[in-house]
């Protein structure tokens, strides 16, 4: 699932950069980071929490295959997680690739913290 999300975001003209650890970009600045979260007894939400601890004040996505296909996208799910959107699995490019531009932008409009164009 992260090289398909990788190659999508990718092919789209975004940078990405794909971790399995939290530890390894500790302060790197991120425009926008996308968990898969896993919802059994409220880990997903603590995972959430630590990603908001590491990259605080970074816009999330959360995508679960126990999101409900339909659910609203910023609705009570996306406010009980502290996440901007939510996606359900299996999700399609059309949907990853609306979800980022309605909160970061085209990449054209993404900048680095030095101004430079990503």
């Amino acid at each position: 699932m992260r090289a398909l999300l990788k190659e999508w975001l990718s092919e789209t003209g975004y940078r990405v950069h794909a971790t399995t650890s939290l530890d390894v970009h500790r302060g790197s600045p991120a425009d926008l980071v996308i968990v898969s979260v896993y919802m059994p007894r409220h880990a997903g939400a603590q995972f959430v929490r630590k990603v908001q601890a590491t990259h605080p004040g970074t816009p999330l996505i959360a995508i679960s295959g126990q999101f409900l296909p339909g659910l609203s996208a910023n609705g009570a799910i996306a406010q009980t997680l502290g996440v901007q959107q939510v996606i359900a699995k299996p999700l399609t490019r059309i949907g990853l690739l609306g979800a980022v531009r309605a909160i970061i932008g085209t990449p054209e409009s993404v900048k680095t913290p030095k101004g430079e164009r990503m």
